[in-house]
This record gives C-alpha cells, sequence and structure tokens, in this order.
C-alpha cells in the first residue's frame, strides 16, 4: 500500500515539475541571451574577456548622466597681487622737522585707506596717481616710496592691501562653510579654497565639484582630484564652487547579497567591484559563470559590426567569474550609470528543487503510510 502512494506521489511531482516553472528567485543565463538567437533578436550578447575590453572601451558612455570637462591648471602669481578693487592701505614716516608729509613733532602719518582705480593706480599726497596695478605689495611700496623722493627724500612707505569684493570666489553649496572668501593669494587653488570652507560634507558619498566660471560649468570628482594634484586649477575672480553627490548608480539584482539601487562610491567602478558593493553573490543559488551586465545604448550608438559600437541598443554583457580571465577581465570593466548587474540562478538549483519535493513526497508516503 504504502508502495503505491508513493509510486502515485512521485508521478504527481513529476508531472507538477514538467508541467511548470520550479521556485527560485532569480532567471537562469539560458533564459535571458536566448533571444539574441532568434531571428530578428532584441538584444546582443557579448562576453566580457581580454580580447573584446578594448573594443568595450571605446564605445559611447551611457547612463544620461551629464558630463562636463574639467579646466587645465593654470599657474597664478605666486603672492598678494594688488588688483582694481582692492583696498590699500599706506603709512609714511619722515623723520624731517619740515615734512609735507607728517604732522610737527610726528614721525609718521597713516594715509586714508584707498582703493585701486579701474586703471589700477592710487592717489598718494603731493605726488599724484601712482599706478601699482598688477604690483605685489613689496613693490608697490617701492614705487611709492620712490615718488616721494621729491617731496622728502627721508621718507619711508609701509604699506598692506585687502582684496575687494570683487576679487573673492563663493564657496555656495555642499560645503560645510559656505561663503564668499577674498583670493587673498593670487595662486589659490580649488583644494585651497574647499579647505578654506572646511571642505565637502562628510554625508556626501564621491562628492563631485562643479567650478561655475562665467557662462561655463566644469566638473571632476573631489577623489581625482586629491589623486591628481595636477588637475588642481588656480581659481579666478568670481569662480564660484558649488559641491554636490554623484548622480551615478547602479542596480543590483539576481541572486546576490543585495537587491537595490547602489550608489557610485567613487567615479570609476568595475564589475567585480559591482559584485562586492551588491554583497557578492548567494553561496547557494547565484552561477559565478553567469553575471550579467545590462545596458542600454543609444540608436546612434548602433554599428552593425560591433567594432566601434554594439549591433542593437540593447546589450547583455557575460562575465565567468569562475575561471581566470573573467576574474581579471571583470576587474577591469566599466560599470556606467543605470547599469543593471545581475546574477543569475545555477541550473543545478533545478536539481536540488526536484530532489526537495521528491523528498517532501517521500515523506508524506511515509506518514500515510504510518
Amino acid at each position: 500500500m504504502v508502495y503505491k502512494i508513493s509510486c502515485h506521489l512521485l508521478l504527481a511531482v513529476a508531472l507538477s515539475v514538467s508541467g511548470c516553472a520550479l521556485p527560485r528567485g532569480a532567471a537562469l543565463q539560458s533564459e535571458i541571451v536566448k533571444q539574441s538567437k532568434s531571428e530578428e533578436p532584441n538584444i546582443a550578447v557579448y562576453p566580457v574577456t581580454k580580447d573584446l575590453l578594448p573594443r568595450f572601451s571605446k564605445w559611447p558612455n551611457t547612463g544620461g548622466v551629464t558630463s562636463y570637462s574639467w579646466v587645465g591648471k593654470r599657474k597664478g602669481p605666486i603672492g598678494r597681487v594688488i588688483l582694481a578693487g582692492d583696498t590699500v592701505n599706506i603709512a609714511v614716516w619722515d623723520n624731517n622737522e619740515n615734512s609735507l608729509l607728517t604732522a610737527p613733532q610726528a614721525k609718521v602719518t597713516q594715509l586714508q585707506a584707498t582703493r585701486v582705480s579701474t586703471n589700477g593706480a592710487v592717489f598718494v599726497p603731493y605726488v599724484g596717481s601712482v599706478n601699482i596695478g598688477g604690483m605685489t605689495e613689496a613693490g608697490a611700496r617701492e614705487k611709492i616710496q620712490d615718488a616721494l623722493l621729491a617731496v622728502s627724500p627721508s621718507a619711508q612707505v609701509q604699506l598692506t592691501s585687502e582684496a575687494g569684493k570683487r576679487h573673492s570666489v563663493n564657496l555656495v553649496s555642499g560645503i560645510n562653510s559656505p561663503g564668499a572668501y577674498p583670493l587673498e593669494e593670487r595662486d589659490m587653488t580649488v583644494l585651497s579654497a574647499l579647505a578654506l570652507g572646511g571642505g565637502a560634507k562628510d554625508s556626501f558619498k564621491n562628492p563631485q565639484i562643479r567650478l561655475l566660471r562665467g557662462n561655463s560649468t566644469y566638473a571632476i570628482s573631489l577623489d581625482k582630484l586629491l589623486k591628481s594634484p595636477a588637475l588642481d586649477t588656480t581659481l579666478h575672480s568670481g569662480d564660484k564652487i558649488v559641491v554636490v553627490e554623484d548622480e551615478s548608480y547602479f542596480l543590483a539584482l539576481g541572486a546576490s547579497g543585495k537587491e537595490e539601487l547602489i550608489t557610485f562610491p567613487k567615479s570609476y567602478v568595475s564589475a567585480l567591484e559591482a559584485v562586492t558593493l551588491m554583497g557578492g553573490l548567494n553561496d547557494n543559488r547565484a552561477n559565478p559563470q553567469g553575471i550579467l551586465v545590462l545596458r542600454e545604448y543609444g540608436a546612434r550608438a548602433v554599428r552593425a559590426d560591433s567594432i566601434s559600437g554594439p549591433s542593437n541598443q540593447r546589450v547583455v554583457f557575460t562575465m565567468d567569474l569562475a575561471s581566470a580571465d573573467g576574474l581579471f577581465s571583470a576587474r577591469n570593466f566599466k560599470i556606467n550609470a543605470k547599469d543593471v548587474v545581475y546574477a543569475t540562478e545555477s541550473p543545478v538549483n533545478n536539481v536540488r528543487t526536484v530532489f526537495g519535493l521528491i523528498g517532501g513526497a517521500f515523506g508524506v508516503a511515509n506518514q500515510l503510510g504510518n
């Protein structure tokens, strides 16, 4: 009797397995890529290998994130340079008893603070207009003192200057202490300005720097700027700096530790790093030979020869993390913004599921027999 019941149950399990899909959490690789073999394929499939990596790197970027260039570094003048709009403070020392420059019994006269005119000149009593625009403080002091020698050969000059509002940079947002900061040093760089403002907000992941100069916008990641000091460009008067979080992300799906939207922690994320960010692969479910990256290109990127572009707008890149070439290639394959990184289900799970159902059937049969 027990034998008959077991046979009937086994038959029922077999029929149920053949008649419907087995329960699982992700698709098989073969199920996703099979559409590329149809008469009118709506996807193109490319394996990520050492030989094909150079080709993929030349294909257009995707993701829809606005791309900006970065302005090259231009070395500015060293130290303080006096420019139009700056304020100059002049003190004149003279020990001549009959000096025209100092009051009786006084050895020094502090002249009224003077703003440098648009043509770079300041007015000095008994001398007139003296052009000091573009000079350092030391050079301007010597020029004014030389001009005063005709009035009093013993006169000596002290000079300091303050940067005008026109000669400042604005740290707009995304910085701990935003505000306008004078260009006290004419060779102030982007990183120097960020340091004055307390740096980018700690809560930002992969902060991006936007430099607004006139009608142009330039951008670079803070991480890249820190790693490449040669890119730390000198600021101009009126520049504005905005720090924002990186808008780039990819989607993690399938038999992985996470199924969620993952923000890029840095500017460049490889496929191997993406697998790590998504919590790795599920040991009991994932197929390490079936890691897929799903990406959609623009219509203009499509090329029939698959050389300078894919043969279809919808592309599936396949990776085999069970081979040395697959691992190295995945480490050098760049993930684009809005890519889908999909860990497919292992085919072995179907066998496990069948055995689980059969084992359950025998358990039921034994209970009925007892």
